[in-house]
């Protein structure tokens, strides 16, 4: 196996380098989002698969050594697997992990944000597509909104710096609350961030008419608040950043009409060690088997980098280039195939 010294990512066919791990924690979640879970009940993977906090730190130490530098804490919702600071804690003392995060609806944020904080996690972002708690309910099926917004308050509260909101905008739900969202993010003082309707997961009945572009959010946000700069910045991140004459600073990830998969470097793990190296693959590879059937940590990392670089995955590119966009998955291969949920991969 070739050897990368720390600094030196492997990289895969297009010379995108392995730095950025998502890792899902559990494939449970306590709301129930139209664009994301809207049937009320799945197939859960065994509780049985799912790797001990042991096990998840022993596979995040192997990808740390191998480059990866940046991890995220995902769902389902995360904070719905029991004591998750204790993971935070053991992930936190590994030195080259250098950016630690998570990715919550912050239903159950109020009550763990100081001890995540206290744990050693470095940033949260907090999913909210509305500030009308009626439509809150309307969209997620669940009456939560408050404690949502108590969660963004608490996290802010604990310490954390940068927080960030996502909103998910969609044509006839929510698209007028671009301002209301971003005058929110400026009272309490995190960076809202606009994500544009993906085509993930196979019951959402999406379509192209419910996606608002980034150039229709700029627009709506350049008739209110004038002239919009973008940020100049040199990021893997996904969201172009822009700046409005105030300064206040917000993102939007153009993932469907302005896909980034030129400088993607994030792959996924599920919570029983299934690895995706695009949030678009069918097929993924089981690191759960060789970690249980006593595989060396060498042997672990020889297929890591092996699937690494063999890489050629860019899936929003090529969902954009498609003619006629269909259901990503059917729901019937959904229901034999958890993995194939984006609940259970970290989306």
């Amino acid at each position: 196996m070739e050897r990368f010294a720390e600094g030196h990512f492997a990289t895969d066919l297009f010379g995108r380098p392995l730095r950025n791990l998502r890792l899902s924690v559990t494939d449970r979640c306590n709301l129930r989002c139209q664009y994301c879970m809207p049937e009320e009940e799945y197939v859960w993977l065994p509780r049985e698969d799912l790797l001990t906090f042991d096990e998840l730190g022993r596979l995040v130490g192997i990808f740390a050594e191998l480059g990866i530098d940046k991890v995220r804490l995902t769902g389902g919702e995360p904070l719905m697997r029991r004591d998750l600071p204790a993971l935070v804690r053991r992930l936190a003392q590994i030195s080259r992990i250098k950016d630690l995060a998570l990715t919550t609806n912050g239903v159950l944020l109020a009550e763990q944000a100081q001890a995540l904080y206290d744990a050693g996690l470095h940033r949260v972002t907090v999913s909210l597509d509305t500030l009308r708690p009626e439509r809150f309910k309307a969209l997620t099926r669940r009456d939560s909104h408050d404690r949502v917004l108590s969660g963004i308050t608490a996290a802010i509260q604990a310490g954390f710096k940068g927080v960030k909101i996502d909103s998910v905008i969609t044509r006839g739900v929510n698209e007028d609350e671009l301002v209301d969202l971003l005058e929110y993010g400026k009272q309490v003082g995190a960076e809202v961030r606009f994500i544009e309707y993906m085509d993930v997961g196979g019951a959402t009945r999406w379509s192209m008419d419910k996606v608002v572009s980034r150039a229709e959010m700029l627009d709506v946000l350049g008739r209110r608040y004038g002239r919009i700069e973008p940020v100049v910045e040199v990021t893997t991140a996904p969201a172009e950043r822009f700046a409005l004459p105030d300064g206040t600073v917000f993102g939007i990830i153009a993932s469907t009409t302005a896909p980034f998969c030129q400088n993607c470097d994030r792959s996924r793990l599920t919570a029983d060690g299934m690895w995706y190296l695009c949030l678009y693959a069918l097929n993924g590879v089981d690191l759960r088997k060789p970690l249980r059937g006593g595989e060396s940590k060498e042997e672990i990392k020889s297929l890591i980098v092996s699937g690494w670089t063999r890489r050629r995955d860019r899936g929003a590119e090529e969902r954009k280039e498609l003619r006629v966009r269909a259901v990503f998955v059917e729901k019937e291969r959904l229901r034999k195939d958890p993995h194939l949920e984006m609940h259970t991969r970290g989306g």
